[in-house]
């Protein structure tokens, strides 16, 4: 059995060796990857694909007067309208921070208050090759009317901690990126 060392919780020992790589799809939203890769003990996996993504930020904004900014969209993979925190896709050039900020911004027209990284996270580490850089955005405020993109349809919603929290007990956060940063925030915060 191996020992628990904290500083070597993510990193590169076992990593596979890629024998072949060749894209299948390339769209500005999903990028399709076919990998022929070697096992460490050199077995060979022909049939391996990575999902190819942008990384992701999403935002718990809590304004000045302790509400949760929140969005309520409708979500077609899963055919259902449901509540989210703000988030969006990084674009080139911006750190996790400006985009954070500018997806908050651009969504909910909040911004200000006092900014923090609170965790990274992967969608699904085994065929998805980008990850989620979560914020905490306290004393927020509304400056601005919302910048939405063609594409986007969606509602901002104010909400209090305890209805934040009947909809993670409840389990009606859908969204997994989203879920887990609300969780360790009222965990942490001895909110649940």
């Amino acid at each position: 059995m191996e020992d628990f060392n904290i500083e070597k919780a993510v990193g590169d020992d076992g990593k596979w060796e890629t024998v072949s790589s060749e894209y299948l799809f390339r769209r500005p939203w999903l990028t399709v990857r076919h990998d022929q890769v070697r096992l460490p003990d050199g077995r060979i996996n022909p049939e391996f694909y990575v999902l190819e993504y942008p990384d992701w930020v999403n935002v718990i904004a809590v304004t000045e007067d302790g509400e949760f900014v929140m969005e309520r969209q409708y979500r077609h993979g899963l055919g259902k309208t449901c509540y989210e925190i703000p988030a969006g896709v990084m674009e080139k050039g911006e750190t996790p921070l400006e985009a954070a900020q500018r997806e908050l911004k651009e969504e909910t027209g909040y911004t200000g208050g006092i900014w923090k990284k609170i965790m990274t996270v992967s969608g699904n580490s085994s065929t998805t090759s980008n990850i989620t850089h979560c914020f905490l955005a306290t004393g927020v405020r509304k400056t601005s009317g919302q910048h939405l993109d063609n594409t986007e349809d969606l509602r901002v919603c104010l909400m209090t901690p305890d209805q934040v929290r009947m909809l993670l007990t409840g389990d009606k956060i859908r969204q997994a990126l989203m879920a887990a940063p609300l969780w360790k925030y009222f965990a942490e915060n001895r909110l649940l």
